[in-house]
C-alpha cells in the first residue's frame, strides 16, 4: 500500500515542481512521478544537510522538501538542455 502512496505523492510532487519550472506541457504523468521520486531523494539530502535529519514518515514538511528536490533537479534538466541547443 505504501507504495501507492509513494508513487501518488511523488507525481504530485513532481506536477508542482513541473509548473514552478514551466515544464508542465513537456512531462506526462509517469515522468511527473519519476521527477517527484528523484525530488524526494534530493530533498531528503537537503534536509539532511541542513541539520533537521531525515523524513521519514509522510508529512508536509517532507512534502516541501520533495518539491524542492524535484524542482532543483528540473531546473538542472534546464540548464543542460539549453546549453545543449
Amino acid at each position: 500500500m505504501y507504495i501507492l502512496l509513494w508513487l501518488f505523492m511523488g507525481g504530485i510532487a513532481g506536477w508542482i515542481a513541473s509548473l514552478f519550472t514551466k515544464n508542465s506541457r513537456r512531462m506526462g504523468i509517469f515522468l511527473n512521478v519519476v521527477v517527484g521520486l528523484l525530488g524526494s531523494l534530493i530533498g531528503g539530502y537537503i534536509s539532511q544537510w541542513a541539520g533537521l535529519g531525515p523524513i521519514t514518515i509522510f508529512s508536509f514538511y517532507g512534502m516541501l522538501f520533495s518539491i524542492l528536490g524535484a524542482v532543483i533537479l528540473l531546473s538542472i534538466v534546464n540548464l543542460i538542455r539549453r546549453g545543449s541547443k
